[in-house]
């Protein structure tokens, strides 16, 4: 401001001028003062203007403005020099603004293709993330996860700035068709699952009420395999809903275990049971098989038909103790019926062919008695029993006769 003097002048008439390097112009008029005071009121409206100057090239140097805004003020300031109503320094003032302009220029042209990169970064980001959203919607069976991940993409886009107004409409659409149709999709898949659900519970629900009616069965081991079926079949068949799956699972268990429960009671009862015929078996054999034969060989036989009479009645033993109770008891049979046929020939030197083929059937319907009793079947064991019944009669009225 010390050297204003030199950049204008005020005339006699009031009228102030501005000197240029293209000479002087007029800027406006001064009737209030001093034509001092005149050219002080042009120069700190110049000061005015070199302090927006100033403003806007720090500003931009900063960068906290936008370059392509700092060039349209830059040139604007530079156009106003023209008719600029100041005093001071414009040719100085005009070479720095074009210095900025080109500064600006260049800011605004890399501002420029900065916004290009962003624009298309951001567009990449978009069109991957419709991209990531078709598939989702298209192949994707992991519906939370999917679902999820559509949500994120959501809150993703709309952190994304800078795409085009219609190049961001077209992306939206095709995002939105794909939440759309993924949203269809999985609608679609669950209500099919819940019919499948419904469909599982109604099968479950048979196989239950089978299991529960077969609870109650004494046929141990037809019904123990049918509910070992009704398991495999319960395994293969879909599942039901959660909460229905565990309360039919609950039950069907149940059922199977107060089955296998009482199976495995009876049978506790039933081998208890057993082992104390097996018991009273072998007394029975050990006192019968004690017997002196070659003393008393009728003795032993009377023995031997008091303890084929108990046998039966004491009912089954252990299976695998079976075939040797049996085998000791047809020892003693034969020993007993040895020791008769020798007693007999001792006491009868010619023998009645006739005694002695009834003695033989006697023996041959005792044996056929105790195979039926071993088989358990006890129609055959009334036959069998009529028949020795009868036999021995015969025998006795013979043997008394001779």
């Amino acid at each position: 401001m010390s050297d204003w003097t030199s950049f204008g002048r005020v005339d006699a008439d009031g009228t102030v001028y501005v000197k240029t390097a293209e000479g002087e112009r007029t800027v406006g008029s001064w009737q209030a003062g001093a034509p001092e005071e005149g050219l002080a009121h042009f120069a700190r409206r110049f000061a005015d203007l070199v302090t927006e100057v100033d403003l806007t090239e720090a500003r931009m140097q900063s960068g906290a403005a936008d370059a392509t805004h700092s060039l349209t003020t830059i040139r604007r300031l530079r156009a106003s020099l023209a008719d600029a109503h100041v005093v001071g320094d414009l040719d100085s003032l005009a070479e720095r603004l074009d210095k900025l302009t080109t500064v600006a220029e260049e800011k605004a042209t890399e501002a420029k293709a900065a916004r290009e990169t962003a624009r298309a970064q951001a567009l990449a980001r978009k069109t991957a993330l419709v991209e990531e959203a078709e598939k989702l919607a298209a192949e994707s069976t992991g519906w939370k996860t999917a679902g999820d991940r559509l949500k994120e993409i959501l809150d993703e886009w709309k952190s994304i700035r800078g795409v085009d107004k219609k190049a961001d409409g077209e992306l939206w659409k095709r995002f939105a068709a794909a939440r759309d149709g993924f949203t269809r999709r999985r609608g679609a898949h669950f209500a099919t699952l819940d019919a499948q659900r419904k469909e599982a519970q109604t099968a479950k629900s048979e196989l239950l009420a089978e299991a529960e009616r077969l609870a109650e069965s004494t046929e141990w081991a037809s019904t123990a395999n049918r509910l070992k079926e009704l398991m495999t079949e319960w395994k293969a068949a879909p599942r039901a809903s959660k909460e229905a799956e565990q309360k039919l699972w609950e039950r069907f268990r149940a059922a199977q275990d107060a089955f296998f429960t009482r199976r495995s009671e009876v049978f506790s009862a039933r081998d208890a049971e057993q082992r104390d015929n097996l018991e009273r078996k072998q007394a029975l054999l050990t006192e019968l098989e004690a017997v002196d034969l070659s003393a008393d060989p009728r003795t032993a036989q009377a023995k031997l038909r008091e303890v084929q009479g108990q046998w039966h009645d004491i009912g089954r033993v252990p299976r695998e103790a079976a075939t040797g109770l049996d085998r000791r008891l047809r020892t003693v049979e034969d020993r007993v019926r040895e020791a008769m046929d020798s007693a007999w020939r001792r006491t009868e030197p010619a023998a009645n062919p006739l005694l002695t083929q009834m003695r033989e059937q006697v023996a041959e319907a005792e044996q056929r008695l105790e195979r039926a009793k071993s088989a358990g079947d006890a129609k055959r064991i009334r036959e069998a029993e009529k028949s020795l019944a009868g036999k021995r009669q015969f025998l006795e009225l013979a043997e008394k006769a001779g």
